[in-house]
């Protein structure tokens, strides 16, 4: 009997484990940044793992050391104003999630789209971000559908994406046939992320590769951030 108390009491103490661990986990533990607010003066591999994700975006943060410094402070500050979030250095769960896209390592945007968007119009842009940026860090194959978008909404371009994709010379893919390729599953998540709002091009209506670009016209244009081998720009 008293083996048998013994057994049951042990069931219920692992049953209660586990259901404190399900009441305390979310996804971006699952992620390695935790679910506590980082600021300057916190430490731990949360930390460490926000510094490589830093580093990996290109902010000049120095080592990962796992303390959150002055620099890793700027670099955190850096990249939420080129989100256009508040920039005050503090990383909680926005700026988290935005640091996790960037990356190619959140959950993928919901498929509902701003504006109304059709299946077909998620396709083309997933098109147009695989051929013109496949082998370029998601966030920069999210800002290349984030230029499509932008002109969509420019006064200067059409008002469809298909109008945008297809008008004449406007995108190298569609000269050269590249347009035509499959999409893997990143340039559809990327298509996505753009429609539904993220938009790390920083309003750019305009990207170029400045290493093989040949129109002079286009290094003439207002460069508002480099993203991967591209330049985006207004």
């Amino acid at each position: 009997m008293q083996q048998k108390n013994w057994k049951q009491c042990l069931g219920v103490c692992v049953l209660v484990g586990i259901l404190l661990v399900t009441a305390t986990y979310t996804p971006l533990q699952a992620q390695g940044l935790g679910n506590r607010v980082l600021m300057r003066g916190s430490t731990g591999s949360d930390v460490r793992e926000l510094q490589n994700i830093l580093k990996r975006l290109g902010y000049t943060i120095g080592s990962a050391d796992g303390v959150f410094g002055p620099a890793t402070e700027k670099g955190v500050r850096s990249f939420q104003g080129s989100n256009r979030i508040s920039v005050d250095g503090i990383v909680g769960a926005k700026t988290k999630d935005l640091l996790l896209r960037a990356v190619g390592r959140a959950p993928a945007a919901p498929k509902t789209s701003r504006g109304g968007a059709n299946q077909s119009d998620i396709n083309l842009l997933a098109r147009v971000v695989y051929s013109e940026g496949r082998g370029e860090p998601y966030i920069g194959q999210v800002a290349i559908a984030s230029v499509v978008l932008n002109r969509v909404r420019h006064a200067s371009f059409p008002n469809t994406i298909s109008g945008v994709v297809y008008q004449p010379w406007a995108f190298t893919a569609v000269h050269d046939g590249q347009i035509n390729l499959t999409p893997n599953a990143t340039a559809f998540r990327a298509a996505r992320d753009a429609m539904n709002g993220w938009d790390p091009s920083g309003g750019a209506t305009y990207y170029y590769n400045p290493r093989t670009a040949t129109s002079g016209w286009i290094r003439t244009r207002t460069i508002i951030k480099y993203i991967g081998k591209h330049a985006f720009c207004r």
